[in-house]
């Protein structure tokens, strides 16, 4: 077959083209350059990945193509980003990256090439079940799946889609780059997202939305601070608060002993528990299973299926955030576009804006953004 495979300037795609290229297809490799705004600094230097991808195209013997979608990202994913963080939620843009700009974007591009298949160097993999359908599967390595990223796939672009690494672990996809001589078998992962790199979070985001202080309270009322704005923070937060210090009594102290916090009469540590948006109040809690933290369901609102259909309800499995394990829950409802969900034991910090992502065993069945739970949050 013909395959373009998105070369990211990374280990993982680079060994997927060197799979498929050893499998006997014809493979050609395209760059996605997907942010322009700090491509001469040192936290999102993409001419670097690019110098990368080039190198193993050269190794491999593909051709590579540069593709410039830093339009389509600004608008489809970016836009929606900060819309997401000043109405005070916490968005995940490498989904929406992965539904709009990796399997919509690059994908439609890679078909006037004439693509039969796109790929990629996701850990997730593809079947076709008896009935015809696609199916969404983790990746083999349990520490790399990243199926809760393409949960929004759906069936035209997973039936055009192949995830060679899927069936790997990461140390095997290491030592095939060592063993090939890939110039980047080496590389560290990227992590984060490429408009914000390595430069602090709040930093970036002081570019594009103002501050708005106002006061920082605990679960007395009690105003202990002062925040810079709530799009600065997310739920379940405990670093850069700047309220240490303040120490845990009475009630609040029985509380945190009762959890058996060591030095919880000292200073306990505080997480963001609440944003109130209306009243720009900042909610903080100490104890890191303050009921507060703790839901036991969660509505989700902009739901996407593998399958075209929901599931039907009855006992699942989902994640409320990428690096979670699977926790049993109930879909009591789920409609096209919409879902609830029972968790058997409550769920810490579940924070709107984020996805919940639904599993069958192995099967990733879709999900929908987290708008509400049963904690004021």
């Amino acid at each position: 077959m013909r395959v373009v495979v998105g070369l990211s300037g990374g280990v993982d795609s680079a060994v997927s083209a060197y799979l498929l290229k050893k499998a006997g297809h014809e493979v050609v490799g395209i760059f996605m350059k997907n942010w322009e705004d700090d491509d001469d600094s040192a936290y999102c230097a993409s001419n670097i990945d690019f110098v990368d991808a080039a190198a193993v195209a050269d190794v491999i013997g593909i051709e590579l193509e540069h593709v410039n979608f830093a339009a389509d990202y600004k608008d489809r994913v970016f836009a929606e980003f900060l819309r997401e963080y000043q109405a005070g939620r916490t968005p995940n843009p490498d989904i929406l990256c992965n539904a709009e700009i990796k399997f919509k974007a690059f994908l439609d591009h890679a078909l006037r090439l004439g693509a039969e298949k796109i790929a990629t160097g996701h850990y997730a993999r593809v079947r076709q079940s008896a009935t015809g359908l696609f199916e969404l599967l983790k990746g083999l390595d349990p520490s790399k799946d990243q199926s809760y990223f393409l949960h929004r796939l759906n069936q035209t672009q997973l039936s055009k889609t192949l995830f060679p690494v899927g069936e790997l672990h990461k140390t095997e996809v290491r030592r095939i780059a060592d063993e090939i001589g890939l110039p980047n078998a080496k590389k560290k992962d990227s992590t984060g997202i490429c408009f914000i790199g390595e430069q602090p979070f709040r930093e970036f985001l002081n570019r594009y939305i103002a501050k708005a202080p106002g006061p920082i309270k605990n679960d007395n009322g009690q105003v202990i601070g002062e925040h810079v704005g709530l799009s600065f923070y997310t739920l379940g937060q405990r670093q850069g608060l700047g309220i240490g210090g303040v120490k845990a009594k009475g009630a609040q102290l029985k509380a945190l002993q009762a959890q058996g916090l060591r030095g919880a009469g000292e200073h306990a540590p505080w997480f963001v528990a609440r944003k109130d948006i209306e009243h720009n109040t900042l909610w903080v809690v100490q104890g890191h299973e303050h009921p507060w933290l703790l839901s036991h369901r969660l509505h989700a609102q902009d739901c996407s299926w593998v399958s075209g259909q929901p599931p039907a309800p009855g006992p699942l499995a989902a994640k409320t955030r990428y690096r979670q394990a699977d926790a049993a829950c109930t879909l009591s409802s789920a409609e096209a576009r919409q879902c609830a969900l029972n968790f058997e034991q409550a769920q810490w910090a579940v924070t709107p804006g984020q996805s919940a992502v639904l599993y069958q065993g192995e099967v990733c069945l879709g999900g929908g953004v987290i708008d509400d739970c049963d904690t004021p949050c």
